[in-house]
């Protein structure tokens, strides 16, 4: 039979479809190439550590056990350090004069054994500040590793849907690619032949072949990903580097520990615990999702992770998992001063909806909750209101500061108490370290698991002991920053938002409406008791918290009168502020008695003396109390403490205010940063420093008395002007 095609279209047909049979193969397999190259480039940083670390270890550590090897003349040869002799080999070291060769086999055998010790030690750390080319060999591995995944899972799918017919199709178009072959086949097969043809030619341009030829193209521009996309992309999703590099080379972080501290029987159940995470916006570190397993599994928790280890983070995930079986209600009961941070962080987190329980509108707002489902968050004096049905059930209460509740005779305890019996599950939650405070830890664990404080009560002079531990792993989990963040920069930043009460809005919204910028920028600062100011609440609490971690805090503010009222209100927690008129000798004195002082200590500065020219690496913790108008001055405050010689991570916290000046100004040098960084190749907007102006804070002014008078229904004094309205 006649044919509607030539041998050189059923060969070309035919190679063509091999060709991207095989580039979808290799594609598939690339992933694993990937994996490899992660290793290599993980271990090659490992080896450049553990070379710095030896490099710091002299040649004379060899004898340190006395075995009189010939140092000195090793040193006349150039070995000056360890690492020098870790590189040479066995014939070099004898070549020294007076080195034997079976000395050199055991001078090599110590090295090794240093060596050996040292890379235990070592632990990757990658940072923006340090792209080492081993280090931007390791993030670009990881990178395009990343970015394949999603790449060779479609094109396995491409492949396990269409290879089986394809390869039929190559089969039968065979006999087509040769003349001679064609005139021999059977009229059978040559039909067979020409239905492959179609088939084949047909699939190319059907999805197949647009799939194909996508995927494929993608892989290309994976492989010539650039060192700055992938560390740029490292900068915005740190987390899911480090996650990657834990799955594919794990310990290479420093944390290896895979159970993080719990008894293997109870950290075999907890392995075993299902986390669906749909919902939940966000990716969580390998220890976190042990902890949201853990609090699942286990139901009546305290989680008493240290400062910044995303305890909050943790809940949410476990309220998501929850939902995601079928679980509607869940209750979390707070410290005022953060109810608006766990709102934010509820719907920046997930997409469970929030509901805040708390103010004039509590009882409207509860009755909302209860009907709709979602997330009812509330505050401590709050409970005291917060009535539901007696067979109202919900499923998880979350507290948040727990040991706020630690004195079982007190009308908040009690009232979360209460609340919690309508509750199939608790979780308890604070940073403060519970274990040199073992009658506050008895007291919270015998509201959620009475049995286990009752075992442990007789235990509690054993609080450091490995068996009191195992006694309270049921119940009690805390994990420090140093076990499983040992890669994480050292700098952690956070927002704190909080909301004004009553008499500090009326205060906030005249300075705005008399146009008394520096009154407005002040907020929350501008009341004459701070035990009525929010913002001032929330940094006794972080003092607290960094007392109990043994740190110390340094607070900045743009504004003397403000540092003034904070070194009133803190007294002797507080060493004597830092402003424009204390002289530099007087300033280092300060410095120095701050360096002597313990845990818990405050230096209050304004941020324009204190923020440059120090050196004050005792501060671990650093507050700013309002939003300043050069970003630069805020980093330069920061780096007092963030500076070489930290041995620990810096926090910064950044007090703000919802629906105030703070708000906008926020936003407004968010936005300049953004548009700043999308164009910072070019030489003008890289000259241009990101700050705002005396006219742009005006016009910020401007909106907040729109605002302020739309809230009580009146107009703008412009618009009367304008419309010829009479007052």
């Amino acid at each position: 039979m006649a044919r509607p095609f030539s041998s050189t279209d059923a060969m070309r047909l035919l190679d063509k479809h091999n060709r991207i049979k095989s580039q979808l193969s290799a594609a598939v397999s690339s992933a694993e190439q990937f994996r490899s190259e992660i290793q290599k480039a993980s271990e090659a940083l490992v080896a450049q550590e553990v070379l710095s670390v030896l490099k710091d270890i002299p040649i004379e550590e060899i004898n340190r056990d006395k075995k009189g090897f010939r140092v000195k003349a090793l040193r006349d040869y150039g070995y000056n350090s360890i690492a020098d002799i870790s590189a040479a080999s066995v014939y070099t070291i004898a070549s020294v004069h007076g080195i034997s060769e079976d000395t050199a086999y055991s001078i090599k055998r110590i090295v090794g054994d240093i060596v050996s010790k040292a890379r235990q030690g070592v632990k990757i750390k990658l940072s923006t500040d340090s792209k080492t080319p081993a280090a931007t060999q390791l993030v670009t591995s990881v990178y395009k590793y990343n970015r394949i995944l999603p790449i060779t899972e479609n094109c396995r799918q491409i492949l396990n849907a269409n290879s089986h017919s394809i390869n039929y199709a190559l089969t039968d178009i065979s006999p087509a690619t040769n003349g001679i072959k064609w005139f021999f086949t059977s009229a059978a097969n040559k039909q067979k032949a020409t239905e492959a043809f179609n088939f084949l030619g047909q699939l190319l341009s059907s999805e197949y072949g647009r799939s194909s030829s996508e995927s494929l193209s993608a892989l290309d521009a994976v492989s010539r990903s650039t060192n700055t996309e992938a560390w740029q992309d490292f900068s915005n999703n740190s987390i899911r580097f480090f996650n990657i590099l834990e799955d594919i080379n794990p310990g290479i972080l420093g944390t290896d520990d895979s159970v993080y501290g719990l008894p293997e029987d109870l950290a075999r159940e907890i392995q075993e615990e299902c986390f669906f995470p749909d919902g939940l916006l966000c990716e969580l570190r390998r220890y976190q999702e042990w902890g949201v397993k853990y609090i699942l599994h286990q139901e009546q928790v305290l989680l008493g992770d240290e400062m910044g280890l995303g305890k909050t983070i943790q809940a949410i995930a476990a309220m998501v998992s929850l939902r995601n079986t079928g679980a509607t209600h869940f209750v979390v009961v707070c410290p005022a001063s953060v109810i608006t941070n766990w709102c934010r962080e509820i719907r920046k987190m997930s997409k469970l909806s929030v509901t805040k329980v708390h103010g004039a509108g509590r009882n409207a707002a509860l009755r909302s909750w209860i009907n709709d489902g979602g997330v009812a968050v509330t505050t401590y004096e709050t409970t005291g209101y917060f009535k539901v049905d007696d067979d109202f059930k919900f499923t998880l209460l979350v507290v948040d500061e727990a040991h706020y509740i630690k004195n079982a005779e007190a009308r908040r305890t009690i009232n979360v108490n209460n609340l919690s019996r309508h509750a199939s599950r608790t979780l308890f939650m604070t940073g403060t370290a519970l274990e040199n405070k073992v009658d506050e830890m008895i007291a919270l664990i015998k509201m959620l698991q009475p049995r286990i404080a009752l075992q442990v009560q007789g235990m509690a002079f054993l609080s450091a002991a490995p068996q009191f531990r195992e006694k309270v792993a049921p119940v009690y989990y805390r994990r420090k920053r140093e076990d499983v963040l040992t890669e994480l920069p050292e700098l952690i930043e956070s927002k704190e938002w909080c909301t004004l009460l009553p008499s500090e809005e009326q205060l906030y919204e005249q300075a705005v409406l008399g146009k008394h910028y520096a009154d407005a920028r002040r907020v929350s600062w501008s009341v004459d008791d701070l035990h009525d100011s929010s913002k001032a609440r929330r940094l006794l609490e972080i003092i607290e918290e960094a007392e109990a971690e043994e740190r110390k805090v340094i607070v900045f503010s743009f504004f003397l009168d403000t540092i003034r009222k904070i070194t009133l209100l803190l007294g002797n927690k507080c060493l004597n502020p830092i402003n424009g008129s204390v002289t530099p000798q007087r300033r280092q004195e300060i410095i120095d008695e701050f360096d002597s002082a313990p845990a818990g200590t405050v230096l209050a500065a304004q941020i324009q003396s204190g923020g440059t020219g120090l050196n004050i690496q005792s501060a671990s913790v650093v507050v700013i109390c309002e939003p300043q108008f050069k970003p630069s001055i805020e980093n330069q405050a920061i780096s007092r403490a963030y500076r070489m010689g930290q041995t620990r991570n810096v926090l910064v916290y950044r007090l703000l205010c919802e629906n105030t000046v703070d708000e906008k100004i926020m936003s407004t040098l968010e936005s300049k940063q953004a548009i700043f960084d999308a164009f910072a190749d070019k030489s003008v907007a890289a000259s241009q420093s990101i700050e705002m102006d005396d006219k742009t804070f005006g016009d910020i002014i401007k909106e907040e008395i729109s605002r302020i008078n739309a809230k009580y229904g009146r107009r703008n004094e412009e618009d009367k002007t304008e419309t010829g309205s009479v007052s």
